[in-house]
């Protein structure tokens, strides 16, 4: 690669970093008013998106060990944003659902983002938001739970 386009790709590079840092802004202040942090934020998203989910799916989507994912997931149960049920065939499994405060809390988080988004898209003109999911797609396509891409709500 020529110091061309690594200079090029280094600027991209820093876009992406203070681009996801205003994404995130937000919902981090949102997140402060309920002593949570992104994690959080990020299981209420998955959980709301896939009810019925199951402890080890959402393991596999946030790609994080059951001991990153135990505290938080513990902490949203016990301050009622989910409900952490036994599956009826498998007693074992645990279905995570949102409760109607975490769907409030979800929706908050996620509604500020979709209006920056929005507003983003409408500014940046015809053709950009096709361009922006195609990259994005490309960026996600090694991921390992990409596939639940199609059941979301």
């Amino acid at each position: 690669m020529d110091d061309r386009r690594k200079s090029q790709l280094n600027k991209i590079l820093v876009l992406f970093y203070f681009a996801y840092r205003t994404f995130t802004d937000k919902p981090d202040q949102i997140l402060a008013k309920h002593h949570l942090q992104r994690v959080h934020h990020r299981i209420l998203f998955f959980v709301g998106h896939f009810p019925g989910l199951t402890v080890n799916q959402l393991l596999a989507m946030l790609e994080v060990s059951k001991q990153a994912l135990h505290k938080p997931l513990k902490q949203l149960v016990e301050l009622g944003f989910i409900h952490n049920t036994p599956a009826e065939r498998d007693r074992r499994s645990r279905l995570l659902t949102l409760t109607d405060t975490g769907e409030a809390l979800e929706k908050e988080l996620s509604d500020a983002q979709r209006v920056f988004l929005d507003q983003i898209f409408t500014e940046a003109g015809i053709g950009t938001e096709e361009a922006w999911v195609q990259i994005m797609a490309a960026l996600s396509q090694k991921r390992p739970a990409v596939g639940f891409l199609k059941d979301l709500q």
